[in-house]
């Protein structure tokens, strides 16, 4: 208890309630993406099929980046984040209706996914702005971290739970990640911010929507950090062919594949909780290269695995490596970020970051596809450290950067 009050992040009820939104959304988010895997694998035994889902949430996501950062600097973040949660819900619940009624295809999945890629897209740049509204900047690093480990815990929990549920009948997963999408919604009512957002009302032109991009443009520093995120998850991106993995490779069904999918999060969690409680104080720029070197080795060690128990312990390891370069990247933009920025910034950032998981799913569907599923994870893991070595030479400033909260360079 002593602890509790002494701990000014556990005091915050506003970042209580926007973390406890932020894991509940991303636990039912991870509930639907093994569901709709497994049930679009079902379907059509395709990887090519598996890489259309993440380019169909890639493609709104790319598609509406300027215009989501705009709105997150132009209108109420909270209203926005929770208008998107309402769209994210109905179309859960239309996939329940499909999935009762017999009446699910390939084609349903894909343009109903579409429609959810809009939702996140007008959901991430205001959610990530607000969390510099809701706690101080010297607090910011932990509450990163803080937010991070939730959220892995999220992702430990959420793929095991759809799988196992899974065997209930598809509808009844979707029906339950339809009511915590409302969930999420209900405490982002609770959410006050330590300074109101200027809302600016100013012509929209071709300038004010790029100014994040051109924000970025003039920090090596932030571009380094998120396109090097954006080539290692592009081309790292194992996770999309897990379904191949759990049914023809490693032979261990739907609850199998929610052991896998947990495992790259258990790593995670277990790094950004050991983050929360010693944030990182010098030479994160080398730290974060080597950590994404790491999981490129860790992705080559998962591609050739046969073995469960090793497959399991590469995508622990990779999840812990990942979670490192998420940290500090965060940290980086939102603290170098001005508030009426933030969310122009961050839809650039989520335009890297975010739409590169959709766009790797895609990527490796289409490369398994072609050229069979271990040998498109092997080259997404040779290709990862390949970048790792090329942005080391490109962004010397970002390999030599010290400290996350003031972006010096170290000598």
């Amino acid at each position: 208890m002593n602890i509790i009050k002494k701990s000014p992040l556990l005091q915050n009820t506003s970042f209580i309630s926007l973390i406890i939104s932020r894991t509940i959304n991303s636990f039912a988010f991870q509930m639907l993406t093994i569901i709709v895997g497994w049930q679009m694998y079902a379907l059509t035994n395709s990887p090519f099929y598996l890489g259309l889902v993440g380019l169909a949430q890639f493609l709104p996501m790319f598609l509406l980046t300027l215009v989501v950062g705009y709105v997150a600097d132009h209108f109420n973040r909270k209203l926005t984040i929770i208008l998107s949660f309402i769209l994210e819900g109905i179309c859960i619940f239309v996939l329940a209706f499909l999935s009762y009624k017999g009446l699910i295809s390939k084609e349903s999945i894909l343009i109903i996914m579409f429609f959810i890629g809009v939702a996140n897209a007008f959901q991430g740049p205001p959610m990530q702005s607000l969390l510099p509204n809701v706690v101080t900047k010297e607090l910011f690093p932990k509450a990163a971290a803080m937010s991070a480990s939730l959220f892995q815990f999220a992702v430990i929990i959420g793929p095991g739970f759809g799988g196992f549920l899974y065997s209930l009948g598809s509808y009844i997963v979707y029906l339950i990640i339809g009511i915590l999408i409302a969930l999420s919604s209900i405490f982002m009512l609770f959410i006050k911010v330590n300074t109101e957002q200027q809302i600016k009302t100013g012509q929209v032109n071709l300038k004010s929507l790029l100014l994040g991009i051109s924000f970025i443009k003039k920090r090596p520093v932030i571009l380094g950090a998120i396109s090097l995120d954006l080539f290692a998850v592009l081309f790292g991106g194992a996770t999309a062919l897990l379904p191949v993995y759990a049914s023809t490779i490693l032979f261990i069904g739907p609850i199998g594949l929610g052991v896998l999918r947990s495992a790259p999060a258990v790593g995670a969690l277990l790094m950004s909780a050991l983050l929360a409680k010693n944030p990182m104080k010098s030479k994160v720029g080398k730290r974060m290269f080597i950590a994404v070197i790491i999981f490129g080795l860790a992705t080559i060690v998962f591609a050739v695995s046969k073995n469960l128990p090793l497959s399991i312990f590469a995508l622990f390891v990779l999840g812990a490596s990942d979670v490192v370069s998420v940290v500090i990247r965060s940290t980086l933009i939102q603290i170098s970020t001005p508030d009426d920025m933030r969310g122009r910034v961050s839809s650039v950032n989520l335009m890297f970051i975010g739409t590169s998981n959709q766009l790797g799913e895609f990527e490796s569907g289409l490369t398994a596809s072609l050229l069979g599923t271990v040998p498109s994870v092997l080259i997404g893991g040779i290709g990862t450290i390949l970048v790792v070595l090329l942005w080391m030479k490109l962004f010397p400033q970002l390999v030599n950067i010290d400290s996350m909260e003031h972006g010096s360079v170290s000598a």
